[in-house]
């Protein structure tokens, strides 16, 4: 089944307006009109406006780091679904292991978010992955199930399709590490069949399963043709014009 290639620029606590602007819109240059892939850009939140009138009227998408599962109320510093679709965002990172790990995340808060997103007329990109501990322990596969059915409580075959998962091995985030393609695949045909056993084989060959873990121009290519790879989100590399490009035009 066709699916078509999706990367992410996760640009986490990084840019100011001025630099956050024109990294935008040196990207939109660089994608140019009919891209092949689809791209997204995810900038700090309080960027996100200006990097929406940078890629207004462009292929290049938006997307937030992050959301607060209600409505509306005082939740002093959240935003919401709602909020985000105000300014022009279509996708939302949840769940990211810096999430999980430093402010202590569980799978059913990024459930509540991923029902909260997906009510909101947003794309979640739901991020799973095992930490070097885990890997070496040989439980990759069970901390993935655990922490994949758990941030997907509760959906259902409708909107599962419209889903994105994030396979982010925690140990290769930023440590110049990086799963090989074997590694990857590996894992990324594990999510699969897990989706196959919750939603079904038709709705699991449907949704998009992205790699993230220090991607970079020199492993993009073999990466992103691994048969169940489908796109990367990307940390480091998305913050240069060049290196994103260098992700982005292999795939």
């Amino acid at each position: 089944m066709s699916r078509r290639i999706l990367i992410a620029g996760n640009w986490k606590m990084n840019t100011r307006r001025a630099d956050a602007v024109a990294l935008a819109k040196g990207i939109v240059a660089a994608v140019g009109e009919n891209p092949t892939v689809e791209v997204v850009l995810c900038p700090p939140s309080v960027y996100v406006s200006s990097v929406a009138n940078a890629v207004a009227g462009t292929p290049v998408e938006l997307g937030s780091q992050n959301l607060y599962a209600a409505a509306d109320g005082a939740f002093t510093g959240e935003v919401n679904a709602a909020m985000l679709t105000d300014v022009g965002c279509r996708f939302v990172i949840l769940g990211h292991s810096e999430r999980r790990a430093i402010m202590g995340e569980t799978d059913a808060q990024i459930s509540e978010k991923l029902h909260a997103a997906l009510a909101g007329n947003l794309v979640p990109i739901v991020c799973v992955g095992e930490t070097l501990e885990d890997r070496e322990a040989g439980n990759t596969e069970k901390v993935v199930e655990t922490q994949l059915r758990g941030s997907l409580e509760g959906l259902d075959e409708a909107r599962a399709a419209g889903v994105v998962i994030a396979y982010e091995p925690v140990w290769a985030i930023g440590t110049g590490k990086t799963a090989s393609p074997e590694q990857a695949e590996e894992v990324h045909a594990f999510i699969r069949k897990l989706l196959g056993e919750l939603f079904g084989a038709d709705v699991a060959g449907q949704i998009r399963i992205q790699y993230g873990g220090s991607v970079k121009p020199g492993n993009a290519k073999e990466l992103l043709g691994q048969p169940n790879i489908d796109g990367a989100l990307v940390g480091g590399a998305s913050l240069k014009i060049e290196d994103f490009m260098g992700i982005i035009n292999p795939a």
